[in-house]
């Protein structure tokens, strides 16, 4: 049996059930962790879900903060420095990256409380998480607060890719399995996925092919 939920009955449920619902409704997310650091050198590890692709020429990708009425450290962070750094979670790190989510003081390095390493490029202020196989730098491009609900979008250019060679492959496709890339659904919960295929280009009255 299917059930049906309107307005009303979303609107009258309790806060944090509506949250869980609202989460899982977009399937499957994926799960990143943004290293950034403040102007005094201390650095934050912050898990979002919310990353997204938005151009590759110039290389472009988003994210969505939740609003800054309550302190956020990443989003101050990236403020002040314009740098932060977006790091896949696999399978091995998948609760050191949950932990991340607990509100630690400002001062306080997510990176030690959780027990992930920081890495640095020449060049790069903000920190990458060693311990991740497909990660990179970005620079801010723009910030904008979202009037529907005052959440904060951050657009950034990628600069820098470190990835584990054995997940790139030669056509420039990231094999985010090979690499244990996990992905989140709903707040809290984590995945492992596997490949149906992939397919070729699209094209009106041509059958598809599947890709090696």
């Amino acid at each position: 049996m299917m059930k049906h939920l309107t307005t009303t009955d979303i609107a009258q449920m309790e806060q944090r059930s509506r949250a869980r619902l609202i989460n899982s409704l977009s399937g499957f997310k994926s799960a990143n962790l943004i290293g950034s650091q403040d102007d005094k050198g201390c650095t934050n590890l912050s898990i979002v879900s919310s990353v997204f692709h938005l151009g590759a020429n110039p290389a472009l990708m988003g994210m969505i903060i939740r609003p800054d009425g309550v302190p956020r450290d990443t989003l101050s962070n990236i403020k002040q420095t314009g740098s932060y750094t977006i790091n896949h979670v696999s399978s091995d790190i998948y609760c050191k990256a949950h932990q991340t989510s607990a509100r630690y003081d400002a001062n306080v390095s997510e990176f030690g409380e959780v027990g992930l390493t920081e890495e640095y490029v020449e060049g790069v202020i903000a920190p990458f998480v060693q311990e991740s196989q497909l990660k990179f730098s970005l620079e801010v491009r723009e910030i904008t607060q979202l009037m529907v609900n005052n959440t904060i979008m951050v657009i950034g250019e990628i600069k820098h890719i470190i990835v584990d060679e054995l997940g790139m492959n030669p056509d420039g496709y990231i094999d985010i399995e090979a690499l244990d890339t996990v992905t989140i659904s709903g707040l809290d919960s984590y995945h492992q996925t596997k490949r149906l295929a992939r397919l070729s280009y699209a094209k009106p009255g041509k059958e598809l092919d599947k890709l090696p």
